[in-house]
């Protein structure tokens, strides 16, 4: 799919967080910049964590809780050989009871569990624009692709410009003004 902008990467991830579960580990890859903390940033507000999402470059992790589920948030882009995740403890940040999203997944592969999703997202055709592709691993997320392949029909399938449908409005009923994004702003800390 492509990604137009920051908010569209944010409502992307937003869409997608209902379908995570405590055990689930998403990997982040592809290029720098392409907006993989933006991603994180959308599951933390869709798993109503208020806490700022900000990248873990220089701690590697952090933890976010006070959400339906915790969320770790990894990032193993400053380390230089899979060794050194794995003499961190990585396995033990594999908790079973929170959501783990690992930035630079791609570059530790063979550590990260046989189920996962793996997501990759690099530059499209202009500075704001991002390719996005979802690849499940693994029978489990083969079988939640089928609702993850709705939730992005109907995310980007729409006119971009009348995302939004007002509570009560049908569809095929005259537009009204559109009052945000269809799953509200994302906070202020955000942007």
């Amino acid at each position: 799919m492509e990604s137009r902008s920051p908010e569209e990467t944010r409502r992307l991830a937003v869409a997608l967080s209902p379908l995570l579960r405590p055990g689930d580990v998403v990997s982040l890859g592809g290029d720098l910049g392409a907006g993989k903390t933006t991603f994180v940033q959308g599951l933390a507000v869709g798993l109503g964590i208020r806490d700022r999402v900000t990248s873990p470059s220089f701690v590697l992790l952090k933890e976010y809780l006070g959400g339906r589920y915790p969320l770790i948030h990894m990032d193993v882009y400053r380390l230089e050989r899979m060794q050194e995740v794995v003499d961190l403890g990585y396995d033990e940040f594999l908790d079973p009871s929170h959501i783990v999203v690992v930035e630079w997944g791609d570059m530790v592969e063979p550590l990260l569990p046989k189920e996962h999703l793996s997501i990759q997202m690099s530059y499209g055709n202009d500075e704001s624009h991002r390719e996005i592709v979802l690849q499940p691993r693994g029978a489990q997320w083969d079988l939640r692709m089928q609702t993850v392949r709705v939730l992005v029909e109907e995310l980007f399938s729409v006119d971009r410009d009348d995302v939004y449908i007002p509570p009560g409005a049908r569809p095929g009923s005259p537009p009204r003004p559109r009052p945000g994004p269809p799953f509200g702003p994302p906070p202020e800390e955000l942007l």
